[in-house]
Protein backbone atom coordinates (compact mmCIF):
# COMPACT_ATOMS: atom_id res chain seq x y z
CA UNK A 1 0.00 0.00 0.00
CA UNK A 2 1.27 3.35 -1.04
CA UNK A 3 2.02 5.87 1.97
CA UNK A 4 -0.64 8.48 0.35
CA UNK A 5 -2.99 6.14 0.52
CA UNK A 6 -1.86 4.16 3.81
CA UNK A 7 -2.49 7.45 5.51
CA UNK A 8 -6.00 6.97 5.67
CA UNK A 9 -5.89 4.39 7.66
CA UNK A 10 -3.32 5.77 10.11
CA UNK A 11 -3.42 9.43 10.54
CA UNK A 12 -4.59 10.28 14.51
CA UNK A 13 -7.32 12.80 14.75
CA UNK A 14 -7.25 16.06 15.65
CA UNK A 15 -6.49 16.87 19.36
CA UNK A 16 -6.82 13.22 20.39
CA UNK A 17 -3.33 11.41 21.57
CA UNK A 18 -4.89 8.01 20.45
CA UNK A 19 -7.28 6.82 17.80
CA UNK A 20 -10.54 5.48 19.63
CA UNK A 21 -12.49 2.01 18.86
CA UNK A 22 -15.93 4.12 18.10
CA UNK A 23 -14.56 6.77 14.95
CA UNK A 24 -18.30 7.51 15.45
CA UNK A 25 -20.47 8.00 18.97
CA UNK A 26 -24.31 9.22 19.17
CA UNK A 27 -25.57 9.46 22.42
CA UNK A 28 -29.47 10.38 22.97
CA UNK A 29 -28.99 12.59 19.78
CA UNK A 30 -32.89 14.76 19.25
CA UNK A 31 -33.55 17.24 16.59
CA UNK A 32 -37.03 18.29 15.69
CA UNK A 33 -38.88 20.53 13.03
CA UNK A 34 -41.81 22.50 14.07
CA UNK A 35 -43.70 19.45 15.60
CA UNK A 36 -41.85 16.69 13.92
CA UNK A 37 -39.05 14.42 15.71
CA UNK A 38 -36.17 13.93 13.01
CA UNK A 39 -34.26 12.53 15.22
CA UNK A 40 -36.12 11.35 18.57
CA UNK A 41 -33.01 10.17 21.08
CA UNK A 42 -30.72 8.07 18.53
CA UNK A 43 -27.90 6.55 20.32
CA UNK A 44 -25.38 4.57 17.82
CA UNK A 45 -21.75 3.74 17.81
CA UNK A 46 -19.32 2.66 14.37
CA UNK A 47 -16.43 1.28 15.17
CA UNK A 48 -13.39 1.30 13.52
CA UNK A 49 -12.73 -0.50 10.11
CA UNK A 50 -16.79 -1.52 10.35
CA UNK A 51 -19.08 -0.75 7.45
CA UNK A 52 -21.98 0.01 9.13
CA UNK A 53 -25.64 0.29 7.34
CA UNK A 54 -28.03 2.61 8.56
CA UNK A 55 -31.66 1.67 6.76
CA UNK A 56 -35.15 3.16 7.31
CA UNK A 57 -37.79 4.60 4.73
CA UNK A 58 -38.32 8.03 3.68
CA UNK A 59 -38.75 10.22 6.32
CA UNK A 60 -37.33 7.85 8.88
CA UNK A 61 -34.29 10.69 9.47
CA UNK A 62 -31.41 8.95 7.78
CA UNK A 63 -30.81 13.30 5.71
CA UNK A 64 -30.77 14.79 9.57
CA UNK A 65 -28.28 12.16 11.40
CA UNK A 66 -26.01 12.32 8.67
CA UNK A 67 -26.36 16.43 8.91
CA UNK A 68 -25.32 16.22 12.09
CA UNK A 69 -22.55 13.81 11.64
CA UNK A 70 -20.58 16.06 9.15
CA UNK A 71 -22.03 19.38 11.19
CA UNK A 72 -24.17 20.58 9.21
CA UNK A 73 -26.89 20.07 11.44
CA UNK A 74 -26.67 21.28 15.07
CA UNK A 75 -29.23 18.72 17.28
CA UNK A 76 -31.24 20.16 19.65
CA UNK A 77 -30.11 17.67 22.62
CA UNK A 78 -27.38 14.86 22.82
CA UNK A 79 -24.09 14.88 21.72
CA UNK A 80 -21.79 13.66 18.38
CA UNK A 81 -18.36 12.24 18.91
CA UNK A 82 -16.05 12.01 15.78
CA UNK A 83 -13.08 9.77 17.20
CA UNK A 84 -13.44 10.68 20.72
CA UNK A 85 -14.13 14.62 19.62
CA UNK A 86 -17.58 15.92 20.68
CA UNK A 87 -18.54 18.27 17.76
CA UNK A 88 -21.87 18.95 18.48
CA UNK A 89 -21.62 22.21 19.74
CA UNK A 90 -18.43 23.53 17.53
CA UNK A 91 -18.38 26.72 15.73
CA UNK A 92 -17.78 26.80 12.13
CA UNK A 93 -13.70 27.62 12.20
CA UNK A 94 -13.03 24.47 14.52
CA UNK A 95 -15.32 21.96 12.27
CA UNK A 96 -13.64 22.79 9.37
CA UNK A 97 -10.67 20.61 9.74
CA UNK A 98 -13.08 17.95 11.39
CA UNK A 99 -14.96 17.80 8.47
CA UNK A 100 -11.78 16.56 6.31
CA UNK A 101 -11.97 13.84 8.34
CA UNK A 102 -15.27 12.60 7.10
CA UNK A 103 -15.41 11.88 3.60
CA UNK A 104 -18.81 12.21 1.58
CA UNK A 105 -20.16 10.25 -1.53
CA UNK A 106 -23.48 11.07 -3.00
CA UNK A 107 -26.29 9.72 -4.87
CA UNK A 108 -26.27 12.35 -7.76
CA UNK A 109 -22.08 12.39 -7.52
CA UNK A 110 -22.01 16.35 -7.11
CA UNK A 111 -18.82 16.53 -9.57
CA UNK A 112 -18.06 19.93 -11.29
CA UNK A 113 -18.44 19.93 -14.95
CA UNK A 114 -15.71 22.30 -15.16
CA UNK A 115 -13.07 20.61 -13.88
CA UNK A 116 -11.45 17.19 -15.23
CA UNK A 117 -11.41 13.99 -13.43
CA UNK A 118 -8.34 14.58 -11.61
CA UNK A 119 -9.02 17.97 -10.83
CA UNK A 120 -12.67 16.96 -9.49
CA UNK A 121 -10.49 14.13 -6.69
CA UNK A 122 -7.79 17.03 -6.01
CA UNK A 123 -10.44 19.44 -5.06
CA UNK A 124 -10.37 18.65 -1.47
CA UNK A 125 -6.48 18.88 -1.00
CA UNK A 126 -6.84 22.16 -3.03
CA UNK A 127 -9.27 23.34 -0.13
CA UNK A 128 -6.52 22.37 1.86
CA UNK A 129 -4.20 25.06 -0.07
CA UNK A 130 -2.00 22.41 -1.33
CA UNK A 131 0.32 23.33 -4.93
CA UNK A 132 -1.21 21.80 -7.77
CA UNK A 133 2.39 19.04 -8.20
CA UNK A 134 0.92 17.88 -4.88
CA UNK A 135 -2.46 17.65 -5.64
CA UNK A 136 -2.03 15.22 -8.75
CA UNK A 137 0.10 12.81 -7.64
CA UNK A 138 -2.63 11.68 -4.89
CA UNK A 139 -5.05 11.77 -7.23
CA UNK A 140 -3.91 9.16 -9.53
CA UNK A 141 -2.95 6.83 -7.31
CA UNK A 142 -6.70 7.50 -6.21
CA UNK A 143 -7.74 7.18 -9.58
CA UNK A 144 -5.85 4.06 -10.33
CA UNK A 145 -7.34 2.22 -7.18
CA UNK A 146 -10.93 2.84 -8.49
CA UNK A 147 -10.20 1.52 -11.66
CA UNK A 148 -9.85 5.18 -13.79
CA UNK A 149 -6.57 6.14 -14.09
CA UNK A 150 -7.56 6.20 -17.54
CA UNK A 151 -9.68 8.75 -17.59
CA UNK A 152 -7.98 11.37 -15.67
CA UNK A 153 -8.20 13.94 -18.13
CA UNK A 154 -12.06 13.37 -19.11
CA UNK A 155 -14.67 15.92 -17.98
CA UNK A 156 -17.51 14.43 -15.96
CA UNK A 157 -19.81 15.28 -18.88
CA UNK A 158 -18.06 11.82 -20.85
CA UNK A 159 -18.64 9.37 -17.77
CA UNK A 160 -21.35 6.92 -17.05
CA UNK A 161 -23.18 6.63 -14.10
CA UNK A 162 -20.73 4.43 -12.36
CA UNK A 163 -17.83 6.19 -13.38
CA UNK A 164 -18.95 9.11 -11.81
CA UNK A 165 -19.97 7.39 -8.79
CA UNK A 166 -16.10 6.28 -8.70
CA UNK A 167 -14.68 9.95 -9.29
CA UNK A 168 -16.90 11.14 -6.21
CA UNK A 169 -15.27 8.05 -3.92
CA UNK A 170 -12.03 8.94 -4.80
CA UNK A 171 -12.40 12.28 -4.06
CA UNK A 172 -13.84 11.57 -0.90
CA UNK A 173 -11.21 9.55 -0.14
CA UNK A 174 -8.40 12.66 -1.05
CA UNK A 175 -8.22 13.96 2.33
CA UNK A 176 -7.18 10.23 4.26
CA UNK A 177 -10.44 10.64 5.98
CA UNK A 178 -11.51 8.18 9.53
CA UNK A 179 -14.74 7.77 8.08
CA UNK A 180 -16.55 7.96 4.93
CA UNK A 181 -20.49 8.59 4.91
CA UNK A 182 -22.06 6.98 1.60
CA UNK A 183 -25.67 8.98 1.21
CA UNK A 184 -27.97 7.11 -1.24
CA UNK A 185 -24.25 6.33 -3.65
CA UNK A 186 -26.20 3.98 -5.30
CA UNK A 187 -29.84 4.52 -5.69
CA UNK A 188 -29.40 6.46 -9.02
CA UNK A 189 -27.57 3.46 -10.60
CA UNK A 190 -28.48 0.39 -12.57
CA UNK A 191 -28.19 -3.10 -10.54
CA UNK A 192 -24.98 -4.02 -12.18
CA UNK A 193 -23.23 -0.41 -11.79
CA UNK A 194 -24.75 -1.07 -7.92
CA UNK A 195 -22.54 -4.26 -7.50
CA UNK A 196 -19.50 -3.21 -9.13
CA UNK A 197 -19.68 -0.11 -6.80
CA UNK A 198 -20.12 -1.76 -3.84
CA UNK A 199 -17.89 -4.05 -4.23
CA UNK A 200 -15.09 -0.76 -5.19
CA UNK A 201 -15.90 -0.06 -1.71
CA UNK A 202 -15.89 -3.75 0.20
CA UNK A 203 -12.39 -3.26 -1.18
CA UNK A 204 -11.46 -0.31 -0.06
CA UNK A 205 -12.27 -0.86 3.36
CA UNK A 206 -10.53 -4.20 2.95
CA UNK A 207 -7.90 -2.05 1.89
CA UNK A 208 -7.46 0.83 4.05
CA UNK A 209 -8.88 -0.37 7.03
CA UNK A 210 -11.58 2.71 6.24
CA UNK A 211 -15.14 2.99 8.42
CA UNK A 212 -18.01 3.11 6.18
CA UNK A 213 -21.37 4.37 7.24
CA UNK A 214 -24.14 3.94 4.42
CA UNK A 215 -27.17 5.89 4.73
CA UNK A 216 -29.97 3.74 2.11
CA UNK A 217 -33.43 2.44 1.77
CA UNK A 218 -32.03 -0.94 -0.05
CA UNK A 219 -31.64 -3.79 1.66
CA UNK A 220 -29.92 -5.37 -0.62
CA UNK A 221 -27.28 -2.88 -0.23
CA UNK A 222 -27.14 -3.85 3.31
CA UNK A 223 -26.51 -7.38 2.49
CA UNK A 224 -23.76 -7.23 -0.26
CA UNK A 225 -21.25 -4.89 2.26
CA UNK A 226 -22.18 -4.14 5.83
CA UNK A 227 -21.18 -5.93 8.94
CA UNK A 228 -23.78 -4.06 10.77
CA UNK A 229 -27.47 -3.02 10.32
CA UNK A 230 -29.35 -0.28 12.16
CA UNK A 231 -32.95 0.34 11.04
CA UNK A 232 -34.25 3.72 11.80
CA UNK A 233 -37.76 4.54 11.76
CA UNK A 234 -39.77 7.47 13.07
CA UNK A 235 -37.02 9.56 14.17
CA UNK A 236 -35.56 6.32 16.50
CA UNK A 237 -33.31 3.06 16.16
CA UNK A 238 -35.90 0.13 16.22
CA UNK A 239 -33.50 -2.75 15.93
CA UNK A 240 -29.56 -2.88 15.11
CA UNK A 241 -27.11 -5.96 15.40
CA UNK A 242 -25.16 -8.45 12.97
CA UNK A 243 -26.58 -8.15 9.34
CA UNK A 244 -27.02 -12.21 9.12
CA UNK A 245 -28.59 -11.86 12.76
CA UNK A 246 -31.04 -9.40 11.95
CA UNK A 247 -31.39 -11.01 8.22
CA UNK A 248 -32.36 -14.28 10.48
CA UNK A 249 -34.36 -13.20 12.94
CA UNK A 250 -36.06 -9.23 12.56
CA UNK A 251 -37.45 -8.41 15.41
CA UNK A 252 -39.43 -4.76 14.32
CA UNK A 253 -42.03 -4.97 11.90
CA UNK A 254 -40.63 -1.83 9.65
CA UNK A 255 -37.78 -4.41 9.37
CA UNK A 256 -39.35 -7.70 8.41
CA UNK A 257 -41.29 -5.07 6.24
CA UNK A 258 -37.61 -3.80 4.23
CA UNK A 259 -36.80 -7.72 4.35
CA UNK A 260 -39.86 -8.33 2.21
CA UNK A 261 -38.40 -7.92 -0.94
CA UNK A 262 -35.69 -10.38 -0.96
CA UNK A 263 -36.36 -13.07 1.63
CA UNK A 264 -38.68 -15.91 0.36
CA UNK A 265 -42.39 -14.81 0.70
CA UNK A 266 -45.43 -17.22 1.26
CA UNK A 267 -46.76 -17.59 -2.75
CA UNK A 268 -50.13 -15.69 -2.99
CA UNK A 269 -51.95 -18.13 -4.64
CA UNK A 270 -51.29 -19.64 -1.07
CA UNK A 271 -51.76 -16.70 1.33
CA UNK A 272 -54.80 -15.54 -0.74
CA UNK A 273 -56.38 -18.84 0.97
CA UNK A 274 -55.47 -18.75 4.54
CA UNK A 275 -57.93 -18.84 6.69
CA UNK A 276 -57.57 -18.93 10.71
CA UNK A 277 -60.25 -21.83 10.76
CA UNK A 278 -58.66 -25.24 11.78
CA UNK A 279 -58.53 -28.23 9.72
CA UNK A 280 -56.95 -29.19 5.91
CA UNK A 281 -53.46 -28.37 6.23
CA UNK A 282 -51.77 -25.90 8.38
CA UNK A 283 -48.82 -23.29 6.85
CA UNK A 284 -46.08 -22.85 9.18
CA UNK A 285 -42.84 -20.39 8.56
CA UNK A 286 -39.71 -21.65 9.43
CA UNK A 287 -37.07 -19.23 9.35
CA UNK A 288 -33.50 -20.80 10.57
CA UNK A 289 -29.89 -19.77 10.57
CA UNK A 290 -26.43 -20.58 11.57
CA UNK A 291 -25.72 -24.67 12.85
CA UNK A 292 -30.00 -24.91 12.69
CA UNK A 293 -29.60 -23.60 8.93
CA UNK A 294 -26.57 -26.11 8.14
CA UNK A 295 -28.08 -29.68 8.83
CA UNK A 296 -30.18 -32.14 7.28
CA UNK A 297 -33.36 -30.21 9.17
CA UNK A 298 -36.12 -31.59 6.75
CA UNK A 299 -34.77 -35.36 7.06
CA UNK A 300 -34.15 -35.14 10.76
CA UNK A 301 -37.60 -33.89 11.40
CA UNK A 302 -39.23 -36.71 8.95
CA UNK A 303 -37.67 -39.16 11.11
CA UNK A 304 -38.17 -37.77 14.22
CA UNK A 305 -41.75 -37.17 13.80
CA UNK A 306 -43.12 -39.84 11.71
CA UNK A 307 -46.07 -38.46 9.08
CA UNK A 308 -47.11 -35.74 6.54
CA UNK A 309 -45.69 -32.80 5.81
CA UNK A 310 -44.80 -30.83 2.54
CA UNK A 311 -42.21 -28.48 1.78
CA UNK A 312 -44.31 -25.52 -0.04
CA UNK A 313 -41.91 -23.08 -0.34
CA UNK A 314 -38.37 -21.47 0.70
CA UNK A 315 -35.00 -21.47 0.49
CA UNK A 316 -31.10 -21.47 2.24
CA UNK A 317 -29.57 -17.74 1.41
CA UNK A 318 -25.81 -17.02 2.71
CA UNK A 319 -25.51 -13.56 4.52
CA UNK A 320 -22.11 -12.67 5.73
CA UNK A 321 -20.98 -16.31 5.15
CA UNK A 322 -23.98 -17.76 7.31
CA UNK A 323 -26.45 -19.98 6.08
CA UNK A 324 -29.83 -18.08 6.67
CA UNK A 325 -33.45 -19.86 5.51
CA UNK A 326 -36.76 -19.49 5.59
CA UNK A 327 -39.21 -22.40 4.69
CA UNK A 328 -42.75 -23.02 4.19
CA UNK A 329 -44.45 -26.38 5.73
CA UNK A 330 -47.97 -27.61 5.02
CA UNK A 331 -48.70 -29.79 7.60
CA UNK A 332 -51.84 -31.76 8.43
CA UNK A 333 -54.07 -29.87 10.40
CA UNK A 334 -56.87 -32.56 11.25
CA UNK A 335 -54.05 -34.16 13.82
CA UNK A 336 -53.56 -31.58 16.40
CA UNK A 337 -50.56 -33.92 18.29
CA UNK A 338 -48.79 -34.11 15.11
CA UNK A 339 -48.65 -30.17 14.93
CA UNK A 340 -47.82 -29.66 18.36
CA UNK A 341 -44.27 -32.68 17.58
CA UNK A 342 -43.76 -30.74 14.74
CA UNK A 343 -43.37 -27.59 15.69
CA UNK A 344 -41.54 -28.78 19.03
CA UNK A 345 -39.24 -30.49 17.37
CA UNK A 346 -38.31 -27.47 14.77
CA UNK A 347 -37.81 -25.07 18.16
CA UNK A 348 -35.61 -27.68 19.27
CA UNK A 349 -33.75 -26.97 17.03
CA UNK A 350 -33.48 -23.12 17.46
CA UNK A 351 -35.93 -22.27 14.93
CA UNK A 352 -38.46 -19.40 14.85
CA UNK A 353 -41.71 -21.14 13.76
CA UNK A 354 -45.09 -19.07 12.95
CA UNK A 355 -48.28 -20.75 12.28
CA UNK A 356 -49.50 -18.43 9.27
CA UNK A 357 -53.27 -20.26 9.07
CA UNK A 358 -54.91 -22.85 7.56
CA UNK A 359 -56.01 -23.88 3.98
CA UNK A 360 -58.86 -25.98 3.31
CA UNK A 361 -57.19 -28.35 0.25
CA UNK A 362 -53.99 -29.06 -0.94
CA UNK A 363 -51.22 -26.23 -2.23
Amino acid sequence: MNQHLSAAADAVPIGTSNVPDDVVRLVELKRRFGQTAALDGVSLTVRKGEILGIIGRSGAGKSTLIRCLNGLERPDSGQVFIEGREISRLGERELQPLRRRIGMIFQHFNLLSAKTVEDNVALPLKIEGRPRAERLAPAAELLKLVGLSEKAKAYPASLSGGQKQRVGIARALAARPALLLSDEATSALDPETTRSILALLKDINRQLGLTILLITHEMEVIRSIADRVAIIDAGRIVEEGPVWSVFADPKSAITRSLLGGIRPQLPAEISSRLTRTEGGEAILRIDVAGEAARGPLLSDLAEAVPGLFRLVHGGIDHVQQQPVGTLFLAVPGSDANHLARVIAFLKAREARVEVLGHVANSV
